[in-house]
């Protein structure tokens, strides 16, 4: 396993639609193993492939105190209730925002190992799913709050984008 370079906001494949996975087999083991590392290296709980520089429909994440799973060309077909959270975003590091969300959802994937999943998730862990589920449509966190907010908080991340690169976090 090894640590990946994690992908800055806005650099490609961040802001486009990820194409899906075509087959499932070492390579893609690999690369969820690959993700899952660079997921704890830099204490997240989720990670897409865009994140990483891979445009394809994968992601990975492990709640705590939950298991770790990985998603590969998934699908929300439920979506109930609303509340608005803090997420941050290893893209975008050091910058959090208070996100609205659904309270409930029903994702089908498959995982590493093409078995399929298909299952009710709520709460923090329909929160991380919606998160990492918009990564692979090319939408970020920003764009799901109000014009003013996201400006200001594009604002603070060109601020602070290329300390970030410089202090050798990311990029």
């Amino acid at each position: 396993m090894s640590v990946l370079n994690v992908v800055l906001y806005p650099d490609d494949p961040l802001t486009k639609v990820a194409s899906p996975v075509e087959k499932i087999g070492p390579k893609i083991q690999q690369l969820a193993a690959d993700m899952f590392e660079t997921m704890y290296e830099y204490e997240g709980v989720g990670l897409a492939g865009p994140q990483v520089g891979v445009a394809k429909r994968i992601f990975v994440l492990h709640e705590p105190d939950g298991p770790k799973m990985c998603f590969i060309n998934p699908e929300i077909t439920e979506l109930e209730g609303q509340e608005e959270g803090q997420e941050g975003c290893l893209s975008l590091p050091e910058i959090y925002v208070q996100v609205p969300r659904a309270t409930r959802l029903r994702v089908r994937a498959m995982d590493e190992h093409g078995k399929p999943i298909d299952f009710v998730a709520t709460g923090f862990l329909a929160r991380i799913i919606q998160h990492e589920f918009d990564h692979l449509n090319g939408t970020i966190m920003l764009d799901r709050i109000d014009v003013l907010s996201r400006h200001a908080k594009l604002q603070e991340w060109d601020d602070i984008r290329e300390r970030v690169i410089a202090d050798g976090v990311r990029g």
